[in-house]
C-alpha cells in the first residue's frame, strides 16, 4: 500500500498539474497530447472541469458551467483560476470528518480513501499528458503513480466501459515502474511523444 493517500495524494496531484500548467510554453496550447481527441488547451479546460465537479459533488453547488467531457478548444483558464478550483476541492476533502464513510463524487458515493485517489488520478494523469505533449522534463512520479493505483484498480474498467473514458489498457513490459505500469493501464503509451501522433 502506498504511503501517500488521501489528501495528502490529492493535493501532490493538485502541485503537478499546477506546475505543468504553468510551464506551457506560449505557442503550445494547440498542440496534440495522448488524449488523442484534445489539444494541450482541452486536457486543461477538462481537468479543470472535472475537479471542480469533485467539489460540487461535496458542497452541492458550483458545478461546472460546461461538459469535462466536451472541453472546448479555448483559453484555457489562467493559473489563478486553476489554482482556486483546486483549493477549493482539496479544502472540502480536508474538512471531511475523520469518520466518515463515504464521499459524494461524480461517480456516486465513495469511500473518503478511494475518492481522493480517483480525483488525485484524473489530476495526475492529465498533468502528464500536458508534460509530454509540451516536452517538459515533469515525469509522473512513481510515489504518486503507486497512490493513484487504488482508484485505478477499482474505477477505471467501469469508466471504460460505462463512459468509454480510457482507452483499453496497453502490455506493460516486465520490470517497468509503478508509472508506467499506471499509464499503460489507463490506455496511454508511458513513451509518448509529439511526434507519434
Amino acid at each position: 500500500m502506498s504511503s501517500v493517500e488521501g489528501i495528502e495524494l490529492l493535493t501532490r496531484a493538485h502541485s503537478y498539474l499546477l506546475e505543468v500548467a504553468a510551464s506551457v510554453p506560449e505557442g503550445a496550447w494547440g498542440v496534440p497530447t495522448p488524449c488523442s481527441e484534445w489539444t494541450v488547451r482541452q486536457v486543461l479546460n477538462h481537468a479543470r472541469l472535472d475537479q471542480q465537479a469533485y467539489g460540487a459533488a461535496i458542497s452541492g453547488a458550483g458545478w461546472p458551467d460546461s461538459d469535462p467531457f466536451q472541453p472546448a478548444d479555448a483559453p484555457a483558464a489562467d493559473a489563478q483560476a486553476l489554482e482556486k478550483a483546486l483549493r477549493e476541492v482539496a479544502d472540502m476533502y480536508a474538512r471531511l470528518p475523520a469518520d466518515a464513510q463515504e464521499v459524494a463524487t461524480p461517480l456516486g458515493p465513495l469511500p473518503p480513501r478511494l475518492a481522493a485517489a480517483a480525483g488525485a488520478m484524473d489530476a495526475a494523469v492529465h498533468a502528464w499528458d500536458i508534460a509530454v505533449a509540451t516536452g517538459q522534463d515533469a515525469p509522473l512520479e512513481e510515489e504518486l503513480a503507486d497512490g493513484i493505483w487504488l482508484a485505478a484498480e477499482r474505477l477505471a474498467d467501469h469508466l471504460r466501459d460505462a463512459f468509454g473514458v480510457f482507452a483499453a489498457a496497453r502490455e506493460v513490459p516486465a520490470g517497468a515502474g509503478r508509472s508506467p505500469a499506471l499509464l499503460a493501464f489507463l490506455g496511454r503509451d508511458p513513451h509518448w511523444t509529439p511526434t507519434a501522433t
